[in-house]
């Protein structure tokens, strides 16, 4: 009688325990599908729509700050203007926020940046005469401020010209009809992956422009670069100090070209067609890369040293183009270790 009781009891605990395996191996697979069904940007390879693409150029002085909008971006170039000083374009495509800005005028760097993008919503305040028919042929959709009304490129009265105006990206996708030739986001030449571990630990680094400063400190707090400009942190108007994982710095050629400013300021290219040398920063590493991009129109591919993908991390990217190599900071232990 005790046998039956043990052996019934063990049959129940059988039955319980298949039931549960059964209902664990259907979550999991259940959690595999979801997982497999969430939409990733393929910009940055986090969780997120892949909608159209705009690009929005945006003062990047120091009476430009705080900016507004740049935490939304999926990507961000830092690129040299007249003066030695900078400018962004920053690329949107899982979530517009609601107001951008400053929004300034655009440069004859940004044609062949955004061509590997394929056709890129382009908001801006406006250009040189001369640079208008080189953006009307290129695979760039017009949004600027000429074309569009005052509701939705807005000057706000508690800044002043010319790092006053801002856009309302939803507003002008829905009334500006050259939004409907704008391209749907595609796949970038940039893969993501697991940190390689062929890089130097370091707690910084610093670009320089001739006028322009950007430091990026790693914290490991927040697992992203907190990035600096011209001294100070580099927030939005509540206060949030702007990063991100992926810091690139892309070493490129930057001659004058044949535009330049009101004032007598030649307007330097920053030739991003061709191929070189770059540092990923990633996970408190600098990581040594090559970039590559046969022509305008094709992706740009990031190599390591040994010619493999460089992996980047999840996550929103910065891509400053520069001239010159930038200087980083060490962890005192790793400087103690490259002294031995």
């Amino acid at each position: 009688m005790r046998y039956r009781t043990i052996r019934s009891s063990l049959n129940i605990f059988l039955t319980l325990s298949l039931g549960l395996l059964t209902g664990c191996g259907a979550l999991e697979e259940a959690a595999q599908k979801v997982t497999r069904e969430v939409e990733r940007n393929l910009l940055t390879g986090l969780p997120g729509s892949n909608r159209q693409i705009i690009g929005v150029k945006i003062d990047d002085t120091n009476a430009a700050q705080p900016q507004v909008g740049l935490e939304s971006a999926d990507v961000v170039y830092i690129e040299q203007v007249e003066a030695g000083l900078t400018r962004l374009l920053a690329l949107y495509s899982s979530q517009y926020p609601i107001r951008i800005g400053p929004v300034r005028s655009a440069r004859i760097s940004d044609i062949d940046i955004l061509a590997e993008y394929g056709r890129v919503g382009l908001i801006f305040s406006g250009a040189q005469l001369r640079l208008y028919p080189f953006i009307d042929s290129a695979n760039i959709a017009n949004l600027g401020a000429q074309r569009n009304p005052p509701t939705v490129y807005v000057r706000d009265p508690l800044r002043s010209a010319p790092t006053n105006m801002f856009v309302y990206p939803e507003k002008l996708l829905e009334v500006d009809k050259n939004a409907q030739t704008v391209d749907v986001v595609r796949e970038p030449g940039w893969k993501f992956g697991d940190n390689p571990g062929t890089g130097i630990e370091v707690e910084s680094a610093t670009v320089r422009w001739p006028n322009a400063t950007y430091r990026v400190d790693w914290s490991s707090e927040e697992d992203r670069w907190l990035i600096s400009f011209n001294g100070k942190a580099k927030t939005n108007p509540d206060g949030y100090q702007l990063g991100s994982p992926n810091f690139v710095i892309q070493v490129v050629a930057i001659l004058p070209s044949d535009f330049g400013d009101r004032y007598g300021g030649v307007t330097p290219k920053s030739e991003v067609v061709g191929s070189g040398k770059g540092f990923l920063l990633r996970d408190g590493f600098a990581i040594e890369v090559r970039w590559q991009r046969d022509s305008p129109e094709t992706p740009t591919r990031w190599q390591l040293v040994d010619g493999s993908p460089a992996p980047f991390e999840r996550g929103q990217i910065w891509i400053a183009l520069t001239a010159t190599e930038p200087s980083f900071g060490y962890p005192e232990a790793t400087v103690g270790e490259n002294q031995k």
